[in-house]
C-alpha cells in the first residue's frame, strides 16, 4: 500500500495545483513549453494585458513552477520545474488527444 503524504505535503502540492488551475496560467505553460517569452508578448498571445499577465507570471514564479532572466532591456520567463512538461503532456494526451510536440 502507498503511503499517504502528510497534510503539510498536501498544503504545498495544493498551492503548486491551484496555481495551474487557471486558463491563462494553463496557456502560458504550453506557450513557455518550447521558447522564452517576455510578458509583453504572453500578454499578447494570451489576450490579455500586461499587468494582468504579469500576475499570472509571478504567482507561477512564486510557486517554483517559472523563472526569469534579463537579456538586455527585456525579460524573459521560462519554465523552470521540470514535471511541469509531464503535466502539460499527460493533460495534451487527456484533453487533446494529441501526441507531444516535443
Amino acid at each position: 500500500m502507498n503511503k499517504v503524504p502528510d497534510i503539510k505535503f498536501l498544503s504545498v502540492a495544493s498551492e503548486c495545483l491551484k496555481a495551474l488551475a487557471h486558463p491563462v496560467r494553463l496557456r502560458v505553460l504550453f506557450l513557455l513549453e518550447s521558447e522564452r517569452l517576455t510578458v509583453g508578448e504572453i500578454a499578447k498571445e494570451c489576450g490579455v494585458v500586461s499587468h494582468v499577465a504579469s500576475e499570472h507570471l509571478r504567482l507561477m514564479q512564486r510557486c517554483g513552477i517559472l523563472s526569469r532572466e534579463r537579456d538586455g532591456q527585456k525579460t524573459y520567463y521560462q519554465i523552470c520545474e521540470s514535471h511541469v512538461y509531464e503535466i502539460l503532456d499527460c493533460m495534451r494526451n487527456k484533453f487533446l488527444e494529441i501526441s507531444p510536440a516535443r
